[in-house]
């Protein structure tokens, strides 16, 4: 597998759709945590234009445009009901990105690992992979992932089939798997009012 570029052959996708129901329902996305919203600290960790940013989001779809040029809805399959999960998410950026890949990360870990990318085209390259997903040590962490666009014709059938479980969907991929053991607390997400502090 030849080696990416990260500059001109990844989009960051910041996945800001969930319900958020182990939080009353709020947006998690705009939730503060250390006085800035959850999305901030991710949009600074990432530290690249808007124009590299693509925020994946079912609601205040006009506050994210303040961090992203492209803020999308889970609207890629003509599937019934809101919220079809992240999966669903990552085809509707599959179908606008304009590079090969798409770095995810979820906007409930407002603190990613260390030399995400980095390592993820590392794990990729050396592995000969399409795609590489991230393992913390005890389990496997597949919304922090670089995942190649060709995927997208896959995704999309999975998802018609009703299918919705991350794990069934990474499986079939065959992804590489890059071991993050020494920093599995950057994968800590908020799930819960009592996370936040």
């Amino acid at each position: 597998m030849e080696n990416i570029n990260p500059q001109s052959q990844v989009t960051y996708l910041i996945l800001a759709g969930g319900r958020g129901q182990r939080m009353h329902g709020v947006d998690k996305g705009l939730m503060l945590w250390q006085g800035k919203p959850m999305i901030e600290h991710i949009t600074q960790y990432i530290g690249i234009p808007p124009d590299k940013i693509i925020i994946s989001a079912n609601r205040n779809l006009d506050i994210y445009e303040n961090y992203a040029e492209k803020v999308i809805q889970d609207d890629a399959c003509d599937i019934d009901g809101d919220y079809q999960g992240p999966l669903a998410g990552i085809l509707s950026a599959m179908q606008v990105c304009t590079t090969p890949y798409l770095l995810c990360l979820p906007c409930d870990s407002p603190v990613p690992p260390d030399n995400l990318l980095k390592n993820l085209c590392h794990c990729i390259h050396e592995q000969n992979k399409k795609s590489a997903l991230c393992h913390d040590g005890e389990r496997l962490q597949p919304l922090f992932s670089l995942l190649n666009c060709e995927h997208k014709h896959l995704l999309r059938e999975f998802l018609l089939q009703g299918r919705r479980k991350v794990h069934d969907f990474f499986s079939l991929i065959d992804p590489a798997i890059c071991d993050f053991s020494s920093q599995r607390n950057h994968f800590n997400n908020f799930n819960r009012p009592d996370d936040m502090n």
